[in-house]
């Protein structure tokens, strides 16, 4: 690791004093898949926990691979197993050391739903038990659900770093859709007043900021215009929404 500015410190290391001690914080899981394939997954996790010093009373080869559902391919060579197999041992291969850190890039690119289930349960698990986990991804929906806090990166630079929940409510944007009990051929006077949109017989859409109007107002508007609410539902913004308005030019 080589910084180009300023001072690192990783899990109370100084990356100038002790890059070993700095690097050995961090577990890492790379996008690109960095296997030998004469390798089984026992033999790979048991040559990684050596090149970072693991004597052998202490290494958890065994527990990994359980925890990585690999038990039943452990003496399989790696050139047999699928895309998604190999995923996971790239995971495992990171944990050979107990770092406090794990960094994942782009985990999930190319797996498929089941897959990406079991290793998401994993990392939560990982999380759970102490793990710091750092997590590139572009899956925005995942990022939302997973992470506590977000940063968002864009030309190179940091354009937002904030928890998530706080991140979402910047937009301040909230769409409701209501189905009216009858049809409506253009939008009562109230309903207009709102910018409502007509978008069916009975579909109208309206959208507003929390910040400057409440639902209680859009419902007493269309009880003002003498209709009935057969059914409604609400949008809000998501991360998406707030990654397009932070990198849109």
């Amino acid at each position: 690791m080589v910084k180009t500015a300023g001072q690192v410190t990783i899990w109370g290391h100084d990356l100038d004093r002790a890059p070993r001690h700095a690097a050995a914080a961090i577990g890492i899981v790379p996008q690109e898949l960095a296997i030998d394939n004469f390798f089984t997954p026992r033999e790979a996790l048991e040559f990684q926990a050596g090149l970072y010093g693991v004597p052998r009373r202490q290494r958890r080869t065994d527990e990994i691979l359980a925890a990585v559902h690999l038990t039943d391919k452990a003496g399989a060579y790696a050139r047999s197993l699928s895309g998604g197999m190999r995923r996971r041992l790239m995971v495992a291969k990171a944990m050979v050391h107990t770092p406090p850190i794990l960094v994942l890039d782009e985990p999930t690119a190319g797996v498929d739903v089941d897959l990406r289930e079991q290793l998401w349960a994993h990392v939560r698990q990982l999380n759970a038990a102490g793990v710091t986990i750092v997590l590139t991804t572009h899956y925005l929906e995942e990022a939302q659900e997973l992470c506590r806090r977000i940063a968002i990166i864009h030309r190179g630079k940091v354009v937002a770093c904030d928890d998530t929940d706080r991140l979402v409510a910047r937009l301040d944007a909230k769409e409701l859709r209501l189905t009216l009990d009858r049809d409506l051929a253009t939008l009562p006077p109230a309903l207009a007043a709102l910018d409502a949109e007509l978008t069916g017989p009975r579909q109208v859409v309206v959208r507003y900021r929390p910040s400057q109007r409440s639902i209680r107002d859009i419902l007493a508007a269309v009880q003002t215009d003498g209709h009935a609410i057969a059914d409604l539902s609400t949008h809000e913004g998501d991360l998406e929404d707030i990654f397009r308005e932070l990198t849109s030019e």
